[in-house]
């Protein structure tokens, strides 16, 4: 579970133009090399290094292999949507919800597609369902929550 969160963290910060975190979504038990790390790890480091259509074909097969993974499904979703492939990425943010409803990853970035698309009441939504899903607050919440508020002053809100 240490790795999602890594993850989370690590792709929120490239979803707002920070640089994407240096630790490892690949954990400490692998030595790094291509046979030992998970499709996973390779999907999350080849998403770090924006290198969005060879984690699509990791993520794919993945997808093709474990279906119904949540979290396989926000990474496809986040990838699409870095490609500009809003309607699939929306797809697949929302694939990952029906499956666990409260995917804090799912939900941040739904969010932030609502936001690119001009869908505040709906981003707004996603903030509502991270606040329920953390309510004591989380990296999640505190991503989109400030991508709203950045979105309402530059639109007069």
């Amino acid at each position: 579970m240490k790795t999602h969160w890594v993850l989370a963290l690590a792709l929120s910060l490239g979803a707002i133009g920070a640089p994407p975190a240096a630790s490892g979504a690949g954990g400490d038990d692998t030595d790094g090399t291509d046979e030992t790390r998970t499709g996973y790890e390779r999907a999350v480091d080849l998403v770090e290094a924006a290198d969005y259509e060879e984690a699509l074909e990791v993520l794919v097969t993945l997808n093709r292999n474990e279906p119904g993974n949540a979290d396989v499904l926000n990474m496809l979703g986040f990838a699409h949507r870095k490609l500009g492939r809003v309607e699939t990425a929306f797809d697949y943010y929302r694939d990952a919800l029906v499956i666990e409803p409260r995917h804090l990853g799912a939900n941040e970035y739904l969010g932030e597609l609502y936001l690119e698309t001009g869908e505040l009441e709906k981003a707004e939504e996603r903030l509502g369902e991270l606040v329920a899903a953390c309510p004591s607050g989380c990296e999640e919440r505190d991503e989109l929550s400030e991508a709203i508020a950045a979105y309402r002053k530059a639109h007069g809100l």
